[in-house]
């Protein structure tokens, strides 16, 4: 029994999210459609490194599937793209040990949130950046980013508790602006539900000068998601890269 580790890129728009959803198509369900047409084996168990929400979007989604197939993992790649939507595509493959888990595996991964911030909105950038139309601080937002980094209690950006311990890594947080276009950069070992969002939706509240990037230090301590900022929107969100 072979091992396979994919690599996947897709537009989150249309779908519920990557996991299999009873109310709505999925990424994880379609990507395992495919496999099961290409390989003949109807229960291949796609494995993702994480989920993405509803309308999140991935450039490097590693999964991984067993099967007896002896197509050569180069070739996976064209056949199962010939049964994927437009806006799903494999972008790589190859063996994998017969220990490797996608998602146990994982060592960390890195979101990127997309702003376009400009006094018009831009049809072209609706699927894939939040508009804001007021000028942000950007200054004040990198500030406020780098007092996420380091090993702490991230409690305060978690929607949905699920009494599972909260505390996480971030190894990066750092803003990066291109003319109208500010892209939010965060690296972990794991995130919690919702947890780049909402930090996300914080940082959109000290870039409008609600709050002071001084507070997130007590943001954190407190542990309190209510006193953090909204879960900003999906369309802005996109999963860049895992690391094994």
């Amino acid at each position: 029994m072979r091992n396979v580790i994919l690599t996947i890129e897709y537009d989150g728009t249309d779908y519920a999210g990557w996991q299999i959803q009873p109310n709505g198509k999925s990424i994880q369900e379609t990507v395992q459609k495919a496999i099961a047409e290409i390989t003949g084996e109807p229960d291949i168990g796609l494995i993702g490194s994480g989920r993405t929400d509803a309308g999140v979007h991935a450039r490097e989604q590693v999964a991984n599937f067993k099967t007896r197939s002896t197509i050569p993992a180069a070739d996976l790649v064209h056949a199962i793209n010939t049964k994927l939507p437009e806006d799903i595509a494999v972008i790589d493959a190859d063996d994998a040990p017969e220990d490797f888990h996608a998602r146990y595996s994982a060592k960390w991964k890195m979101y990127r949130y997309t702003i376009l911030n400009r006094p018009v909105r831009s049809p072209m950038r609706r699927r894939d950046a939040l508009f804001i139309r007021k000028p942000l601080d950007v200054d004040a937002m990198r500030a406020a980013a780098q007092r996420l980094v380091g090993e702490h209690d991230f409690a305060a950006f978690q929607s949905k508790p699920n009494g599972k311990p909260t505390v996480r890594t971030i190894r990066l947080s750092g803003i990066e602006q291109t003319g109208p276009e500010i892209n939010v950069y965060l690296a972990a070992n794991g995130f919690l539900y919702n947890m780049v969002r909402a930090i996300v939706g914080t940082l959109l509240e000290v870039g409008h000068g609600k709050r002071t990037p001084e507070s997130i230090t007590d943001l954190i301590a407190s542990a309190d998601r209510s006193a953090a900022g909204p879960t900003a929107p999906p369309q802005g969100l996109c999963l860049m890269e895992v690391k094994y």
